[in-house]
């Protein structure tokens, strides 16, 4: 039955019950004046209710689960977006980022964007972007290009990422007022960018609120594994947001937020001192972490 004929279809007022409350609902927003407005609501409304039937909630449960949401509102701040969590660990944004990148076979594949990119500084290439931070060096480095290989010069290229403790700056502001842990470089003639900073670590997503606590209930872990956040843009482009997750971390495969795919797995080369590949002198041990990245024409 199409939408049309279930508001057809609606039962006369003074007559709603269970069976026939969903086509009353449907005929309330038959007149909305945007279609697309009217398509979403009316998706909404069938399913909604569908997944009320299906469970057959007591009042209590529905009260809790009102409960839960007003909870979940209240917790969101400047700094922290707890219905971001939620839609993240049911799955949702990366649903919605996999409906929105349908990308061409060579481009890079994208993933979650997360609760915790603020424009970063702006740093020359190869600069060192730690900040405050301390951790095991982590030499960064990648070119940006084209389907067809070819460099892409003056490509924005923001990288953001946890300390070695699994926090973000932006979690710590109370503590240390200034932005540490990311940066903004350009790629340069050759469509490369370099950059150092420190090695960051699995960590779990903000537990202590509404979203935590039903992660528990479905008993379900926090964490997410280690990576490294990368949005990457140019004019002619599409905006690419993606992570490199380590290799063999233990939450690879049951990353909270399902934001893991195959091809951004990486491995986080071990180094011992000797010189990096921009000539420094190390001392100790370093890592090494090199990935090319391939952007989408804009259609």
């Amino acid at each position: 039955m199409t939408s049309e004929e279930e508001s057809a279809a609606a039962p006369a007022a003074g007559s709603f019950d269970e069976h026939n409350l969903t086509q009353t609902v449907l005929q309330s927003v038959a007149g909305a004046k945007d279609p697309r407005v009217k398509q979403i609501s009316e998706a909404l409304i069938r399913h909604l209710h569908a997944f009320i039937r299906e469970i057959e909630p007591t009042e209590a449960e529905w009260g809790a689960a009102i409960e839960f949401l007003t909870k979940t509102g209240h917790m969101c701040t400047d700094t922290r977006q707890e219905f971001i969590l939620l839609s993240d660990v049911l799955g949702v944004s990366m649903l919605v980022d996999a409906i929105n990148h349908r990308l061409p076979g060579r481009a890079t594949e994208t993933t979650v964007f997360g609760p915790f990119y603020v424009e970063p500084p702006s740093f020359e290439d190869g600069a060192d972007m730690r900040g405050y931070l301390e951790g095991v060096p982590l030499y960064l480095s990648g070119t940006v290009r084209n389907e067809a290989g070819e460099p892409i010069v003056g490509a924005k290229v923001d990288i953001w990422h946890s300390n070695d403790e699994g926090y973000y700056d932006l979690q710590k502001l109370e503590e240390r007022s200034e932005l540490a842990g990311r940066g903004r470089f350009l790629s340069q003639s050759d469509g490369s960018f370099r950059a150092w900073t420190v090695r960051p670590a699995a960590y779990p997503i903000p537990n202590d609120g509404p979203v935590g606590k039903m992660l528990d209930a479905q008993g379900r872990h926090p964490f997410r594994p280690e990576h490294v956040h990368y949005m990457i843009t140019a004019p002619g482009y599409r905006r690419l947001v993606t992570h490199l997750f380590a290799q063999g971390d233990k939450y690879l495969t049951s990353d909270v937020v399902f934001g893991v795919k195959s091809s951004l797995i990486r491995n986080y080369e071990p180094r011992e001192g000797g010189t990096a590949p921009d000539g420094k002198a190390m001392d100790g041990k370093w890592l090494e972490l090199h990935h090319d990245f391939v952007l989408a024409h804009v259609a």
